[in-house]
């Protein structure tokens, strides 16, 4: 008898402690109990750690954070094991009364808590299926739903999306490969196993935020700046698809919640810096620019300082990294909304561009061009006369250069009606800049193409201004007339220099030059 009694003492010891963890909560008032959980969502809700729950348990709005702690560990335990999964789909909203139905959807959001293992495609395959079809139906619940979305159900969406969307982003060694954008372009992008069940996620969110029965005020309490950081972080993701979704999210939330407008654009600043400055490694750059550009359209007038100094701070630096033509177009646009909204910025943008303004990279030249042709089409004429003189002496480099789509490029400016017309208008000061270089283009110019194109340019300044060209063309040829004989000079030095060594040759004295020979004469 006593053996039995001891035999029994650790069950009853193990159903204490159960006691203790799992039901404990209940045993408090509801009130209590409440007021926990709601603190615990709150301060803990984006967690990194996987909430799941099962149809088979409790977790309506009274259950307690500590057993929502240890389900997670028995859950994610039995995921990861060999252990079978009670997992069962739940009725459908058509098979329940009306009364039911917001009841049923909390039961349904707890069941795709559950996270499964997607690089595994054989393993919990009905499980999976479950969750799939259960997702689906809560994105026609909340498409369709008449009346406003109750704060316990916003908790429960919220827990159900922080734990599906937030994970750690795992993605292939880049450092190399991320500093060369066109062999980038040319890599397949890494897919994620697990997105058939994330898009639906993310279709969830999408029409959570766009529904008409979520209220932005109470809302607001639950999609806060946490989850919009966290969400922020997912904009890294390889996945091309997913970005994708998460662009068209981020700017339904920026629409709908005028609260965290200054905060999101201040969270993508942020990503901006650490991209610039720091790493030059970010797959979802393009994406952030997209949703700007459209924000940045939406500016009223006059402009705040707080979005200049986004310009100047931000925009104009992300010309710098090298994987430029990952997001180039995005960048031209936000640079060219700036501009058009506010002309006088023309000059802080072009000087802006001078600054970062690439040296040894042909290609990325090129798309420098292709932005600049874009931001003078909306410079004033007051605005261009205070940069034309440090823009023309880097376009004057440009028609120089040996790359002929360079050159081509910044030819093809005298196509823009617009900028010529400004170059017209400022021609005294910008032909003596040019000029040089479209002569030797003319002479001695590899490119065919190029060639030709610097004939017409030429042919457009001869033909409205003949004095201001013959004076720039005689000017041209006396510097190359003396450039001509400083190099004679140079040369005969030289040569005197080889002569004088030939002879002092045959013996070991050390050749001795004559001040006369040595003087060097100004090349100004």
């Amino acid at each position: 008898m006593i053996k039995q009694i001891l035999n029994r003492l650790p069950k009853k010891s193990s159903k204490s402690a159960d006691s203790r963890d799992g039901s404990g909560t209940s045993t408090s008032s509801s009130n209590a109990s409440t007021s926990s959980r709601n603190s615990d969502l709150v301060s803990n809700q984006y967690g990194s750690s996987s909430a799941a729950s099962l149809p088979d348990f409790n977790l309506g709005p009274n259950f307690g954070s500590g057993y929502g702690n240890k389900l997670s560990q028995a859950v994610n335990s039995k995921l990861n094991g060999n252990q079978p999964l009670p997992y069962e789909a739940l009725p459908g909203f058509r098979d329940v009364p009306n009364s039911e139905k917001p009841n049923l959807f909390i039961r349904k959001l707890n069941l795709c808590c559950i996270v499964f293992d997607f690089n595994n495609p054989t393993k919990n395959l009905k499980e999976k299926d479950i969750k799939r079809q259960t997702l689906a139906e809560l994105v026609d619940y909340v498409s369709s739903v008449n009346g406003r979305l109750s704060e316990t159900v916003m908790q429960e969406i919220v827990k159900m999306l922080s734990v599906n969307l937030f994970r750690t982003l795992t993605s292939p060694p880049r450092e190399n490969k991320v500093l060369e954008a066109f062999d980038l372009e040319e890599d397949e992008p890494l897919m994620d196993p697990a997105w058939p069940h994330l898009q639906v996620v993310y279709e969830f969110l999408l029409r959570f935020v766009a529904s008409t029965e979520t209220d932005a005020k109470l809302a607001k309490r639950y999609v806060d700046h946490s989850f919009v950081l966290r969400l922020l972080d997912l904009f890294d993701s390889e996945d091309p698809r997913e970005r994708e979704y998460l662009k068209t999210v981020l700017h339904r939330i920026y629409g709908k919640f005028m609260v965290h407008r200054p905060f999101i654009r201040k969270a993508i600043n942020n990503i901006f810096y650490r991209f610039i400055f720091e790493t030059e490694k970010h797959n979802g750059i393009a994406e952030l620019l997209e949703i700007l550009g459209s924000i940045i359209n939406g500016f009223a007038l006059p402009l705040k300082e707080e979005h200049k100094l986004f310009l100047v701070r931000a925009l104009i630096p992300l010309h710098k990294p090298k994987c430029l033509p990952m997001y180039h177009q995005q960048l031209s646009y936000c640079i060219t909304q700036f501009v058009e909204k506010d002309c006088k910025l023309a000059d802080t943008v072009i000087r802006g561009m001078l600054k970062y303004w690439p040296i040894t990279n042909s290609s990325k030249e090129v798309m420098f061009l292709n932005e600049l042709e874009e931001v003078l089409e909306a410079t004033q004429p007051a605005d261009f006369q205070r940069c034309m003189v440090p823009l023309f002496c880097h376009i004057r480099c440009c028609l120089c250069s040996l790359h002929f789509q360079v050159a081509e490029r910044a030819l093809f400016l005298w196509n823009n009606d617009h900028i010529e017309n400004l170059i017209k208008q400022n021609r005294r000061v910008i032909l003596p800049i040019i000029f040089p270089a479209l002569e030797r283009n003319a002479r001695q110019h590899w490119n065919q193409a190029v060639q030709s194109l610097t004939l017409n340019v030429r042919k457009i300044f001869s033909d409205i201004d003949p004095e201001l060209f013959e004076e720039c063309l005689l000017k041209f040829q006396k510097e190359e007339s003396q450039e001509n004989e400083i190099k004679s000079k140079r040369e005969a030095t030289w040569k005197r220099l080889e002569e004088i060594a030939a002879m002092k040759a045959t013996s070991n004295e050390p050749v001795l030059i004559s001040p006369k020979i040595t003087r060097r004469t100004p090349s100004g």
